[in-house]
């Protein structure tokens, strides 16, 4: 991945655990499709609507600790398969992060005070990620 751009989903709390992000009913699935429509299906979130809210997203602006939980590889699969390869939040659990990795998707550590100034300026807003690893440019836009 050399360059990036898409449009971001917010997910305001730490914690979110891999039964979250693709419920265990569904890892039965014979393949990575089968996951798509279960994305964060279960994530308790004021005002989240996972039908609505994931369509046309590229990338995940979370809290801490994103992704504990089981090991399973399902949930970085169940990202993939609907156009979400990057993840930045302060902290990743340890397998998790191996397994974005090994999905060829980047988990991106960032500061807390860097995550809340992400949130407080582009959150509830239609905002997009940017980056150029080639050059070494990131931006973001939000309305």
């Amino acid at each position: 991945m050399k360059e990036f751009s898409g449009s971001i989903l917010f997910l305001d709390r730490s914690d979110i655990n891999t039964d979250e992000i693709i419920p265990a009913r569904y890892l039965t699935e014979v393949s990575k499709a089968a996951l798509g429509p279960h994305l964060l299906e279960d994530l308790s979130l004021e005002e989240f609507d996972p039908q609505a809210d994931i369509a046309g997203k590229r990338a995940i602006i979370s809290r801490a600790n994103f992704g504990c939980g089981s090991s399973r590889e399902h949930a970085p699969w169940a990202l993939e398969v609907n156009g979400i390869t990057v993840v930045i939040a302060p902290s990743f659990a340890r397998i998790f992060r191996q397994n974005m990795f090994n999905c060829g998707m980047l988990a991106i550590e960032m500061p807390d005070a860097i995550i809340e100034r992400l949130f407080s300026r582009f959150a509830g807003n239609q905002a997009t990620l940017n980056m150029d690893f080639d050059n070494g440019r990131q931006g973001g836009t939000g309305r």
